[in-house]
């Protein structure tokens, strides 16, 4: 087996009911029940404009060289209905990994459910405005080399959060999380009960009828000061 050139053809999936009732709840809500420690980091972002406020999906992940997308393309033959692509790409920005026409096969033609870049891509101008949730690190007009090496479907490392195949993507405009898909049920279950609890919570705070006295006790355990003076200097 050539490690570093491989294509694996098959994965372990999630329950799509799972990933469907995911993708009615915001990233956020999953995050802090996943203890804040599945996001990815910031750089990757929103470059699209789609319309549905969540998206959710199976990871078929994809390990590239730096700026290179020949296993991407590999990927886009194998990606079906409903697939987050996830493309680790060694921390390049150098080399915008896809454009237009790669992304109208896999939106218009393939219909997955997004895609996922630690990296730049190019077209802009058109990507920019499409219903359809592309998440990069930015643009940049240089284009992608295609010689490999490359793998798919293997454990990778995306935005710093480890993804493997088949794990759920939930991503919106705060920023993307990875649900592993072990978890996914209890994880479901436990984010459903404090989106539920979300609306309270708001207009508590906007009444100001929040319960607040937690912020003073955890000081006063964290061992702060409170000094009733102004700070001389």
């Amino acid at each position: 087996m050539a490690v570093g050139r491989r294509i694996f053809l098959k994965r372990e999936l999630a329950n799509q009911e799972v990933i469907k009732e995911l993708g009615e709840i915001p990233a956020a809500n999953i995050a802090d029940v996943m203890e804040r420690n599945c996001a990815m980091n910031p750089r990757i972002h929103l470059v699209s404009n789609p319309q549905n406020k969540v998206m959710a999906g199976s990871a078929l992940t994809v390990k590239v060289r730096a700026g290179d997308n020949l296993a991407l393309h590999a990927a886009l033959n194998m990606a079906t209905e409903g697939d987050v692509i996830v493309v680790s790409n060694e921390g390049d920005n150098t080399r915008a990994l896809m454009g237009e026409i790669m992304m109208t096969y896999l939106c218009y033609f393939k219909k997955i459910a997004g895609i996922i870049l630690d990296g730049p891509i190019r077209d802009i101008d058109e990507i920019g405005g499409w219903n359809f949730p592309v998440y990069a690190t930015g643009t940049t007009p240089g284009g992608p080399y295609k010689e490999g090496p490359g793998e798919v479907n293997v454990p990778i490392s995306c935005g710093e959060v480890s993804v493997n195949p088949g794990d759920i993507i939930v991503a919106d405009k705060d920023g993307i999380i990875v649900i592993p898909k072990r978890d996914s049920e209890t994880i479901l279950a436990v984010a459903k009960k404090l989106h539920a609890n979300d609306s309270a919570k708001a207009q508590a705070a906007k009444t100001g009828s929040t319960n607040r006295d937690w912020v003073t006790k955890l000081l006063d355990e964290k061992k702060f000061e409170f000094i009733d003076d102004i700070y001389k200097y």
